[in-house]
């Protein structure tokens, strides 16, 4: 193996090694999510160059440099004030979908045009036109290195776009319904695609083959994400159900019954040992992956909840509702509402 380049990852904290084995370029994630304000960079070196022998003793001084721009975007404050920058006119039909690449120079948006188009930030100039779906666009999302976009579509399949060229690399073919979700491991090998046929599928990136079809939902699936390490696959379904599954076995390793009506999102907090759920009998749910059990019902929403997500530090979490409103919650033992907005 011969270590072509570090990548970083700023939230949640991480560097991708992007290395040469055999004929083919891969990608290895380590995650830095205890990275705080306080760690000491070169004992954490230390210990990457213990674990990863990708990094060797000449590039301690290079992964120490990297490590503290991580610790200082972390320390940064975060006192934003946004004001409109430009109008850019993407498409003649609404937009579905819009997604940075890492380093926020490009975007991609997804329409019911059935086109995707790349976009330069600085310039709004159109970079690429992304054609080739037969319906319209649903999922859209750039991989980490930004090379390639991969996109879900209402016409059953996704597609993999070279980003340079806008040449479609390869679709995905294999759902009997409609795409409901597509997303990127961290490390960009695998991609999960959820369907209203209500299975799920996990395909190799870089061949397009269906690894694995994941079933067990009676209904539409509606949402999937991968944990931050890429190695458990959440779905959850219009049957009011969640399941997480192990993507190396592909085995089933927990199902979350509790829900009184569809859910419609999910998503794992920062360790990966637990899962909130949305749902439309308005409430939010936290889940315990070993056990299955349901540890907390977050009740106060007053309509369906169609999103929730953890923040990086996975002590708080957000909840955006039908009612008009979005929710915090902090990880308090009295779980009391933090917030609603």
């Amino acid at each position: 193996m011969r270590l072509v380049r570090f990548l970083l990852r700023y939230y949640p904290p991480g560097i991708i090694l992007e290395y040469e084995q055999g004929s083919q370029t891969r990608t290895r994630t380590i995650d830095l999510l205890d990275l705080t304000e306080r760690s000491n960079i070169y004992e954490l070196v230390a210990q990457l160059q213990a674990n990863e022998p990708l990094i060797t003793p000449s590039k301690t001084d290079q992964v120490a440099k990297l490590l503290l721009k991580l610790q200082a975007k972390l320390s940064s404050p975060d006192k934003h004030h946004y004001n409109h920058y430009k109008t850019i006119r993407t498409h003649v039909l609404p937009v579905t979908n819009v997604s940075f690449n890492k380093s926020g120079s490009k975007f991609v948006s997804g329409s019911y045009d059935r086109t995707c188009k790349i976009w330069d930030v600085e310039t709004g100039v159109e970079m690429a036109s992304l054609q080739g779906h037969n319906a319209e666009i649903i999922s859209i999302q750039f991989n980490s290195l930004g090379d390639k976009v991969v996109t879900g579509s209402f016409d059953n399949t996704v597609a993999i776009w070279d980003v340079e060229t806008g040449h479609k690399i390869s679709s995905l073919i294999g759902h009997r319904g409609e795409i409901s979700n597509a997303v990127i491991s961290y490390d960009d090998t695998l991609i999960g695609t959820g369907s209203m046929d209500k299975s799920c599928k996990v395909w190799d990136s870089r061949s397009g083959q269906c690894l694995e079809t994941l079933y067990g939902h009676t209904d539409e699936v509606l949402d999937i994400s991968f944990d931050h390490r890429g190695k458990q696959l959440l779905s959850v379904s219009a049957d009011a159900t969640a399941r997480v599954f192990d993507v190396g076995s592909y085995k089933c390793l927990a199902t979350f019954v509790g829900h009184e009506r569809e859910i419609s999102k999910g998503t794992f907090n920062p360790s990966g040992k637990r899962v909130a759920t949305a749902s439309s009998d308005k409430t939010v749910r936290i889940w315990d992956i070993n056990s299955g059990k349901c540890l907390q019902m977050l009740e106060g929403h007053t309509d369906e909840v169609f999103s929730c997500q953890f923040n990086y530090a996975g002590d708080m979490l957000i909840s955006g509702s039908k009612d008009n409103t979005c929710r915090l919650w902090k990880d308090t033992n009295s779980g009391k509402l933090a917030g609603a907005l």
